[in-house]
């Protein structure tokens, strides 16, 4: 097979990697998207806030995919705005190479990633990668794309998993309460549930918990 042919039937060599080159960051853009941005502390959090309401599967999981994500698309604004300055539009003005576009785009990513980091999470890294621990968001940026994404995710987790707690709690204390009260009245048999969720939904109404919700998780990021 005639590579040399493969490569210039529909244009130069440079044409066809360049077309290789965004076709493969389409398909890592989904991975980016969860291990880099807030993507993940949104999504989380709303599934433990459904299961604490205990409603199921309502809202449905592509509701609440496409609020994490618009909500990601908010946060990460200003990042993608300083990306969009700094790489994409002096490589699309071909005034850098792919190598500059790659190296320019990271530093706004790992600069959001290294804020919204514990350091324990960033020592834990370093230290498996045998690298020396920073001692400032400078220098954080200054380590490898897969050490500052490691960390990241691992501050993710636990943060979505502690707001996920601070949102059980209330809800929890109704169902205990709830179901205080039909034991005490000798209604063993009524399901606790189906009292206890009109009254965490007329809780969660009342207090406008969708923007509350969305305000909080927004204010939680640097």
């Amino acid at each position: 097979m005639n590579i040399d042919g493969l490569i210039n039937i529909n244009g130069d060599s440079v044409q066809t990697l360049e077309v290789i080159f965004l076709t493969t960051m389409i398909m890592l853009l989904p991975f980016v998207v969860v291990m880099m941005t807030s993507f993940t502390r949104y999504i989380i959090s709303f599934s433990f806030l459904r299961n604490a309401l205990g409603t199921q599967q309502t809202p449905p999981n592509m509701v609440l995919v496409g609020l994490a994500l618009f909500l990601t698309l908010f946060t990460m604004s200003p990042v993608i705005d300083q990306i969009n300055e700094e790489a994409w539009t002096p490589y699309t003005e071909e005034r850098i190479t792919q190598e500059e576009f790659f190296s320019r785009a990271q530093v706004p990513l790992k600069r959001f990633m290294a804020n919204n980091t514990e350091t324990s999470a960033t020592r834990l890294f370093c230290n498996m990668a045998g690298l020396e621990v920073p001692e400032s968001i400078d220098e954080n940026v200054e380590l490898p794309l897969r050490v500052v994404t490691s960390a990241f995710a691992t501050s993710e987790l636990k943060r979505a998993f502690e707001i996920g707690l601070y949102l059980y709690i209330p809800f929890l204390l109704i169902d205990i309460i709830v179901s205080s009260t039909l034991m005490s009245m000798g209604m063993i048999m009524l399901p606790p549930a189906m009292i206890s969720t009109p009254f965490k939904l007329l809780l969660f109404i009342t207090i406008n918990g969708w923007e509350l919700l969305f305000s909080t998780l927004i204010q939680t990021f640097r």
